[in-house]
């Protein structure tokens, strides 16, 4: 199968558990670190908190606009969430590891994609994981900027 696959992991100064919420605050915190002008629009469909969560992502990446009908789990609740668009063969997961006896976390977001087979196929793979690379580290920033101004969610257990 064609696909490509993509990874970014940083040091958090949150503890795990205030990192894991933003994530899976798909109303709130989720949606503040969703870096743009790439993810224009992001809307819950069902749910918003963790697992059972549907939501519709619009993403604009050089010119090309994508939208992703995401389902998320929990496979390791409070540690890994997942998004997944069976149809587009995209899943990201977010995993959230303690550090420093539970005061930082390290945080990893991945991306396994499905490519169209040929030339168009070998292109994206040469291309997207790059600008994923580009875009998560924005994500990253914004979830450390976002953390440290949300002061509750921070001192979450």
């Amino acid at each position: 199968m064609n696909q490509y696959e993509v990874s970014v992991s940083r040091r958090i100064d949150a503890p795990p558990a205030a990192v894991y919420g933003v994530f899976a605050d798909y109303h709130q915190g989720h949606a503040a670190v969703l870096p743009k002008p790439y993810f224009t629009s992001m809307t819950v469909e069902k749910g918003g908190t963790g697992a059972g969560t549907e939501i519709t992502v619009n993403m604009a990446v050089m010119g090309a606009k994508v939208t992703y009908h995401m389902v998320v789990t929990e496979p390791e609740p409070g540690r890994v969430l997942q998004e997944e668009d069976k149809a587009a063969g995209v899943i990201t997961t977010f995993t959230i590891d303690p550090v420093n006896n539970g005061q930082a976390s390290y945080v990893t977001l991945y991306t396994r994609a499905r490519t169209a087979p040929g030339l168009r196929g070998f292109i994206e793979k040469l291309i997207t994981p790059p600008i994923s690379r580009k875009i998560y580290n924005e994500e990253l920033d914004l979830l450390a900027a976002y953390v440290k101004t949300a002061p509750v969610l921070a001192s979450a257990e």
